[in-house]
């Protein structure tokens, strides 16, 4: 590509630039075009130039001897002749220029900034002129996120990522907490159908490029019916206190309810207290009496449902040395007797002198000995 810059033309510089600009884009690739010293212009293509956004960029070309007017221009405009500036951007400004160089700078560089520029340089001989394509870089950027979601249990459901970059970025998805490498995309969209309670979590899309990543999250909520532990029968003695537990799986959360029989139960009643906390609801008795032994209902619902469970309070009886004593089985007895005449009969048994044979004990005495040494044992 080919651009003439006027010689010693009696209109204005800036009316000469103006024009080979016009030029620079009309004129076919190709095309001779002189000035009006019939001398063909010199033209330089340098390589292109790639910068990140946000940076700032130096354009920079020779002067050489001889030089009367210079000029910096852009796709549409005239950024600078000599050091008289044309851009009303305050982004761009002189930075040297001096009869070996002309140098301005555009700072904080953006997408709109990318093009071609052109040095344009008047020698007393003949016009100059060196052109740059310049390559702005741009970062991912993710414009458009699907909203946080809450959905029920079954449903389906598409997740949408968009971003903006330069080079174009590549977009993914994964399923960040809890970490699930099976459930990932490669492309703007993540569906999910029939969507489980374990798939419920933080979602993370992630936008990359040469320059840099972006990830931005969405957290999705599953509701579900709830779901109730087993309950645990607990025994407690009378007059003590006792906990009855029930344990619920949902979401949103729970309410639960407590029933004896087909009478509900409520807190404070009748010396009884029911405490929720999240997932789980303790029904406390203070002084367990005997109207309290029996079944008891738990039932949790939310607005998806509802499950219950049984819990029975049962009686524990403490012993005592006179129904140990009652409990005691005639085997017991008939083993710790034959135990304690093994005793008597052993070698420190009492002999009679004349006859030889062994005391025996009456029955009573025998019994006695047997019912000391049970309540030495308790």
């Amino acid at each position: 590509m080919k651009m003439v810059v006027c010689g010693c033309c009696a209109a204005s510089w800036r009316r000469c630039v103006v024009m080979s600009l016009r030029l620079l884009f009309l004129l076919p690739a190709g095309l001779p075009v002189r000035s009006q010293g019939e001398s063909q212009s010199d033209n330089k293509q340098m390589d292109n130039i790639t910068i990140r956004q946000g940076e700032t960029l130096f354009l920079s070309c020779s002067q050489g001897d001889f030089v009367t007017h210079t000029a910096w221009l852009n796709r549409s405009s005239i950024l600078y002749t000599g050091e008289d500036k044309w851009s009303v951007d305050p982004r761009v400004s002189l930075v040297t220029l001096n009869q070996d160089e002309f140098t301005i700078k555009i700072e904080d560089v953006d997408l709109a900034d990318e093009g071609q520029y052109i040095c344009a340089v008047q020698t007393s001989s003949r016009p100059r002129t060196t052109s740059v394509h310049i390559i702005v870089q741009v970062p991912p950027k993710i414009v458009n996120l699907s909203k946080d979601l809450v959905v029920n249990e079954g449903s389906n459901v598409t997740l949408m990522c968009l971003a903006n970059g330069k080079p174009e970025p590549a977009i993914g998805w994964r399923m960040l907490s809890p970490s699930d490498d099976s459930l990932s995309s490669d492309s703007e969209v993540l569906e999910i159908l029939f969507i489980s309670r374990y798939r419920a979590g933080v979602y993370e899309c992630t936008a990359s490029n040469d320059i840099a990543v972006d990830t931005q999250t969405v957290e999705l909520t599953v509701n579900y019916p709830p779901s109730v532990s087993d309950g645990r029968d607990v025994g407690v003695t009378l007059g003590q206190r006792g906990v009855l537990q029930c344990e619920a799986d949902a979401v949103p959360e729970a309410d639960f309810e407590w029933y004896r029989d087909d009478r509900r139960i409520f807190s404070d009643f009748d010396g009884i207290e029911i405490e929720d906390a999240g997932a789980f609801s303790k029904l406390t008795f203070f002084n367990v009496s005997e109207a309290d032994y029996g079944n008891y209902t738990c039932i949790a619902i939310n607005k998806l449902g509802s499950a219950n469970t049984s819990i029975i309070l049962y009686e524990i009886i403490e012993p005592t040395s006179s129904t140990l004593l009652q409990e005691m089985t005639s085997s017991d007895l008939e083993q710790t007797a034959f135990e304690n005449n093994d005793m008597l009969e052993g070698p420190g048994a009492v002999q009679d002198g004349n006859s030889g044979t062994s005391t025996v004990f009456t029955p009573t005495c025998l019994l006695l000995v047997v019912l000391l040494q049970l309540l030495l044992k308790f």
